[in-house]
């Protein structure tokens, strides 16, 4: 029988462990992988929803910017709107001033108008006008 020395007694009474703790090293590693692949699966939807929150919020950002220009342009066309009003109505005491003197010259009395801003009566008997010797 050989003979065995007190550190070749300790190294086989050894082997068994260092065999279980590299199973248990193994184990540990493959306990933090699938802990790494749940928490990154449940963390996933999560993140999802975050990106779909900043992507609406971009698209937010774009409408406002859209509505903010309308709103311009809006403003804009009513601004125009108004200034064609006063043209309009300025053009048309324009052309009416000739009509005025025609009238007066002739002796036609005047037209009975509503107040600015009021709407023009309709036909020529709602201006004040007799109408024509032999109608009716």
């Amino acid at each position: 029988m050989t003979e065995h020395t007190p550190a070749d007694l300790v190294r086989q009474m050894m082997e068994p462990l260092r065999h279980d703790i590299a199973r248990v090293h193994a184990v540990l590693e493959q306990e933090r992988r699938v802990q790494g692949e749940l928490a990154g699966r449940l963390v996933a939807p999560v993140d999802a929803v975050f990106d779909l929150l900043q992507q609406s919020a971009a698209a937010m950002e774009r409408q406002a910017e859209a509505l903010a220009s309308a709103g311009a342009a809006l403003s804009e066309a009513a601004t125009l709107m108004r200034t064609q009003a006063e043209l309009f109505d300025r053009s048309v005491a324009a052309l009416r001033q000739p009509v005025r003197l025609i009238e007066s010259a002739a002796g036609v009395p005047p037209a009975v108008r509503p107040p600015d801003g009021a709407p023009a009566p309709a036909g020529r008997a709602a201006r004040g006008r007799r109408a024509p010797r032999g109608a009716g």
